[in-house]
């Protein structure tokens, strides 16, 4: 899984994610990669739904709603100074959704995570995302 921690951008494909989010002048990318998730079979990869965590941590920083700030989130961080967009409630609702499903049982995630010592604390780091989203 390449995680070192149970936040958003504690892992590796979040990280990626990250990248290419600095080219994009709107939140095409925040909503594609939600989507992704929604459109996904009954069972959710692990690496569309690290992704899809750290698209509705843009979410949550766009509305105000800053989760933890450091080296990982620098980038996004000043993309979203930079571009001060401002979702939609749709695409919060989206993100709600999205949660959910990461959290269900046919989430690969959370498999992996439920593998490990920090199932708890990975689950309340998703869950205070959840509820840093304004809909």
């Amino acid at each position: 899984m390449g995680a070192w921690s149970v936040d958003a951008f504690g892992n590796n494909d979040a990280g990626d994610w990250a990248l290419g989010l600095k080219n994009c002048t709107d939140l095409s990318l925040v909503d594609a990669t939600l989507d992704k998730v929604l459109a996904a079979g009954e069972y959710i990869e692990a690496p569309d739904t690290s992704e899809a965590l750290a698209a509705i941590e843009v979410i949550a920083r766009l509305q105000g709603n800053w989760g933890e700030r450091n080296a990982y989130t620098e980038d996004v961080d000043n993309w979203v100074l930079k571009t001060k967009l401002q979702p939609g409630s749709d695409l919060a609702q989206k993100a709600y959704r999205v949660i959910d499903r990461i959290l269900s049982d046919q989430s690969e995630l959370k498999e992996l995570w439920q593998d490990g010592d920090e199932f708890d604390a990975w689950r309340a780091s998703v869950e205070n995302l959840k509820a840093r989203v304004n809909a």
